[in-house]
């Protein structure tokens, strides 16, 4: 009996008609919407944990995989099951809606659809490559991976460019149904044109390669070009920029870094202070020679300066005083590191110079 309702009931919704579709075909509809509600989450996370496995032991977690990833392509799956949903219905005749093959609300529906989709999978796919510049900043964590930590930021903006621009492509050519092929044809012919435009430009992406191939420096190295010093933050397509001592943001064509001499301040094994000591003229060469002795001693017993001898020496006769010339080598690359021992030798010849007397010459 209930086997004869079930076919009853099939057979009314395959013959009644709503809009100009059955009931069962609506039903079918709204079923496989529903259908993707309930399953986007478990092929989310099914296409996550694949993705998962290609990925190095330890880099990120699958939690992080699943939240980069979930949402794009939960969307996705969307769209397809709406691709499929929709197969079986018609637009009431009644609506007089042009078809889709003319301009009409049917086509720009259309339209409007398949630039959802390219908008979707470029998303997901720059979500890919989100995990994979994750996984790259994980795996080259640490101070000895400086030279590939600073590839990052230029690798993820060179991806991001690349990847909008093929989606711009397949935009113009799906939608638009422009010529891609002639249009590329097209921009390599005006190329020439536009390379003369944006001259400093591509002079600038050109160097930028040659200073990751060369690598004259990393991120976090102190350098000094001509009168511009600091500590580099991050090196981009057309400048790099670096932290100055006062805190200051300097931006710094790439042009310019490989176009003449640079100081890489971070590479030197020692770091060098010199300076002179004026003392008044009536000192006497006792307390002078004891003065030497002393400050030599004291800087040859710092840590850091035995590697190097210093050189303290009677440099002359200035106009109104004597002079000391002072020379000494810190071992460290880091400037604080060389201010705080600079400082401390400083504050040791002041007690020096009082303890024989030495007074400072007044200008």
């Amino acid at each position: 009996m209930s086997s004869k309702i079930i076919k009853h009931t099939m057979e009314e919704l395959k013959n009644g008609i709503y809009l100009d579709n059955s009931a069962w075909d609506l039903l079918l509809f709204g079923g496989i919407i529903l259908i993707s509600f309930i399953l986007r989450r478990f092929f989310s996370n099914s296409f996550s944990k694949i993705v998962f496995r290609f990925i190095p032991e330890e880099s990120i977690s699958i939690q992080d995989c699943v939240q980069l990833i979930q949402k794009p392509f939960e969307l996705l799956i969307f769209w397809i099951f709406l691709y499929f949903a929709v197969q079986n219905l018609h637009v009431p005749s009644t609506w007089n809606i042009q078809p889709k093959d003319h301009f009409g609300l049917l086509y720009l529906i259309e339209k409007a659809f398949e630039s959802a989709v390219i908008f979707t999978v470029t998303w997901v796919i720059i979500r890919l490559m989100k995990v994979v510049i994750l996984v790259a900043q994980e795996k080259w964590n640490g101070a000895d991976q400086k030279s590939k930590q600073q590839f990052i930021p230029f690798l993820n903006d060179l991806s991001m460019v690349f990847i909008i621009t093929a989606a711009g492509f397949v935009f113009l050519g799906r939608i638009f149904e422009v010529d891609v092929v002639a249009l590329i044809t097209g921009l390599g012919i005006g190329g020439l044109a536009l390379a003369l435009a944006a001259r400093e430009t591509l002079e600038n992406l050109f160097a930028s390669f040659t200073i990751f191939l060369d690598l004259p420096f990393v991120v976090g190295d102190s350098i000094q070009i001509g009168s511009i010093s600091g500590d580099i933050e991050k090196i981009g397509f057309r400048s790099t920029r670096l932290r100055g001592a006062d805190g200051n943001l300097i931006l710094v064509p790439n042009r310019l870094l490989t176009s003449q001499s640079l100081e890489n301040m971070s590479e030197r094994d020692y770091r060098r202070a010199k300076y002179t000591i004026q003392c008044e003229l009536n000192t006497k060469p006792a307390q002078i020679e004891a003065a030497i002795a002393a400050i030599e001693t004291f800087i040859q017993e710092e840590p850091l300066c035995k590697k190097k001898a210093p050189k303290v020496i009677f440099e002359g006769f200035g106009a109104y005083s004597i002079d000391i010339s002072v020379t000494y080598f810190v071992q460290t690359k880091d400037f604080a590191k060389f201010q705080a021992t600079k400082q401390a030798i400083n504050l040791g010849i002041l007690k020096v110079l009082e303890k024989e007397k030495v007074v400072m010459a007044r200008s």
